[in-house]
């Protein structure tokens, strides 16, 4: 049943709100009016990209920048680092770490993610192109499951279900999952449920996010939220 209800929720959004052209990228003038607050860079139903490997390492370096704050102070950080041509590993590499730390304030936390950047440019340098393993990833400082899948995901079109807070917040409220259960069991939970497509999982994920911000940002989770009856 839970199965059958993750393939539900899925196509009930996706009729909702659209493709969201997701991973949104500065350096792509496309927007997405369906988007809460930032519009930039956004692909609607267009899955080419990344399409070099700047772009590739931005995506990598945002999914680093947002954790623990929103994607408008992500999308701030990023230009910065753009209007200084530091959206490089080897450019990033280069700077100093007080600029660094000016450069992304705007995302918080800022000395822990330069750090962080940092430890991840220079093993992105290393890879010269490759795709990185989900344990290369997981054994770097400050790369979780949620940031590692990100990365696979929308850097690499590699198929790794992304389950960030808004997951749970609404599959939990939906009784799918239970409220203590771990990260991997929820990814593999979708994993099994959904067919096994990184298209789907990109989508998937953007339209909890998307749907999450109008129903599940504020407590009480939920409030008005059309899932439950629609499922």
């Amino acid at each position: 049943m839970s199965a059958q209800c993750i393939n539900d929720v899925y196509h009930f959004l996706l009729e909702r709100y659209g493709p969201q052209g997701w991973w949104p990228l500065i350096s792509v003038p496309g927007t997405n009016p369906t988007k809460s607050g930032a519009i930039q860079g956004y692909h609607p139903g267009d899955f080419s990209f990344p399409r070099n490997e700047n772009q590739r390492f931005e995506i990598c370096v945002g999914a680093i920048l947002t954790q623990n704050t929103n994607w408008l102070n992500v999308e701030k950080a990023l230009i910065n680092l753009q209007e200084k041509n530091n959206l490089s590993c080897q450019s990033l590499l280069s700077l100093a770490d007080q600029v660094l730390c000016e450069l992304i304030k705007p995302s918080g936390y800022y000395n822990q993610k330069a750090k962080k950047l940092r430890v991840f440019a220079e093993y992105y340098c290393k890879q010269n192109g490759a795709t990185p393993t989900r344990a290369d990833l997981l054994s770097l400082w400050g790369i979780g499951p949620e940031t590692a899948d990100s990365i696979l995901l929308y850097a690499y079109q590699q198929p790794y279900f992304v389950v960030d807070a808004y997951t749970r917040r609404l599959f939990t409220s939906l009784s799918i999952i239970d409220d203590n259960e771990n990260y991997e069991s929820i990814r593999q939970r979708f994993e099994s449920a959904l067919v096994k497509d990184w298209r789907v999982y990109q989508e998937y994920h953007a339209l909890i996010v998307e749907h999450a911000k109008h129903y599940y940002s504020k407590k009480p989770w939920g409030q008005g939220c059309p899932v439950a009856a629609a499922v």
